[in-house]
């Protein structure tokens, strides 16, 4: 059975506006989650305009919702340490009540301006595209003994170094949140088959995400795990003026095995929006 989420980037977009949407989407039973995106600065229109911090916002909305699963699609691995990352997803966990779906990816690529400049905007550095992946697997490592372990642990990697590292609380979900990985390059679809139980990947050409997937059971196979083991997500955008092209798009990317489907949702959001996302697209 495929499952619907909607997408609802938090820039040039008022607060008010992402709880109204949020709150029908929670009351829509078609719609399974919501997510919000991590960028610093805007990544599409005005560049200068408003944008509100993710993971906060997350708890936000995971306080005034009750139903929708939720999550951040996905994480930029370079804006936060590990051990914070993890005590705040913690958090968001609590929060929602073991609702969080805990999406990471190693972060922008350095092609892409719009997003390169919020790292330079905000004093962070940004590895080439070989160290961020290299950083995102210590991460997810750091990140589930967080999660798991009952004693303080050391940990030092190349690009993660704790000393005493314990999380208290623990997430409500055991072991954690599930982990959903986002990327198309083969190093990050590696640790997906070693990590995630979902993996993200921006629609468009579908050859190209078949290929991808079928790259993903190639490296399962390798370690020896179950592909059918990680569900397999794809984000789309929707167009309200051509539903149409967009059940199209929903319609192939199940039919080449995608059992999870993120529906970007351009603002401004029409009144009922997640009502129609259900009539004219999920149905």
């Amino acid at each position: 059975m495929t499952r619907f989420g909607i997408v609802t980037p938090p820039q040039n977009v008022d607060y008010a506006d992402l709880v109204r949407v949020w709150q029908e989407a929670d009351g829509v039973e078609e719609i399974s989650d919501a997510w919000l995106f991590d960028h610093l600065m805007p990544i599409g229109g005005d560049p200068d305009g408003p944008i509100f911090e993710g993971w906060t916002l997350l708890s936000a909305m995971a306080a005034q919702t009750e139903r929708l699963r939720l999550g951040l699609l996905v994480t930029s691995n370079r804006i936060r340490p590990p051990a914070i990352l993890a005590k705040i997803a913690t958090t968001v966990d609590v929060v929602s009540g073991g609702r969080l779906i805990f999406g990471i990816g190693a972060g922008s690529r350095p092609s892409v301006p719009m997003a390169r400049r919020e790292y330079d905007a905000h004093g962070l550095p940004y590895l080439d595209a070989t160290g961020a992946v290299a950083g995102l697997e210590e991460s997810l490592t750091v990140i589930r003994k967080l999660w798991t372990e009952s004693e303080p642990f050391d940990f030092h990697g190349d690009h993660v170094d704790v000393t005493g590292a314990f999380g208290n609380p623990k997430p409500v979900q055991r072991p954690g949140p599930p982990i959903m990985i986002g990327g198309r390059s083969k190093a990050v679809l590696r640790l997906v088959a070693q990590h995630a139980d979902m993996w993200n990947i921006p629609g468009g050409d579908i050859d190209d995400v078949t290929e991808r997937s079928a790259l993903l059971d190639g490296y399962c196979a390798g370690i020896g795990r179950d592909p059918a083991s990680i569900s397999r997500s794809i984000h789309l955008g929707v167009s309200y003026d051509d539903p149409g092209a967009t059940r199209e798009a929903v319609a192939e990317a199940v039919a080449a095995g995608f059992d999870h489907v993120t529906l970007g949702l351009p603002a401004p959001y029409p009144d009922g929006v997640a009502r129609w996302v259900a009539d004219e697209i999920v149905r």
